[in-house]
């Protein structure tokens, strides 16, 4: 598998999950996605809580957001044949995915968690991730017996026209994760127009 850079499948990850099926399909405008508030946005001395030693390598296989009600397994992410992100299969909603030629969650880097915010049949497994606050918990269960504790920092919503690839995807010095679905606004012809942000640190591990 060709190896990319984080910051080479942003545009990808705003595409490949952000289609909105079931609102396009169910006429559900009553009932979109929470979207983060401002508050929730990244200000002065975000991520200043203590930061934990980094893990050792070892791959993801649960994601537990217990704030919102998420508890999924994951899958690893790689490349299509054109280059382009793969994303995990829609029919599977509470299916999320990590994008395996990067870092993995709790080593030193940015890590990246991606999945849909619904498919043709409702909600999928990040429909409320617009709804974490800020000091929230994410837990990421990996294959060597040990579960890597992020704290979260800020959730943002992003224009994918104005998607800040270098803040989302660029290296960390220390142990960092995001957590992306589709938000924003929602067109019938093209789907969400961005994407949300979940911004956090590792803060702990067991």
């Amino acid at each position: 598998m060709r190896r990319v850079s984080n910051v080479a499948i942003a545009s990808v990850t705003v595409v490949a999950l952000c289609s909105g099926a079931w609102l396009l399909r169910s006429g559900a405008e009553p009932h979109p996605p929470p979207q983060p508030s401002p508050a929730q946005a990244a200000t002065a001395g975000d991520g200043a809580r203590s930061v934990a030693p980094a893990m050792p390598h070892s791959p993801p296989d649960r994601i537990r957001i217990p704030a919102i009600g998420v508890d999924a397994p994951l899958m690893g992410l790689g490349l299509t044949p054109q280059g382009s992100l793969n994303v995990p299969p829609a029919e599977k909603k509470n299916l999320a995915g990590w994008y395996e030629a990067g870092t993995t969650p709790g080593e030193r880097g940015t890590a990246v968690v991606a999945g849909h915010v619904d498919n043709a049949d409702g909600p999928a497994v990040f429909y409320d991730l617009g709804a974490l606050r800020k000091g929230g918990t994410v837990e990421v269960d990996r294959l060597d017996g040990s579960t890597a504790l992020f704290t979260v920092d800020a959730v943002e919503v992003y224009d994918s026209r104005a998607f800040p690839d270098a803040k989302v995807y660029g290296a960390a010095r220390r142990p960092e994760l995001r957590v992306i679905t589709c938000g924003g606004g929602y067109s019938e012809t093209t789907g969400y127009q961005g994407n949300v942000v979940v911004f956090a640190h590792l803060t702990g591990s067991r």
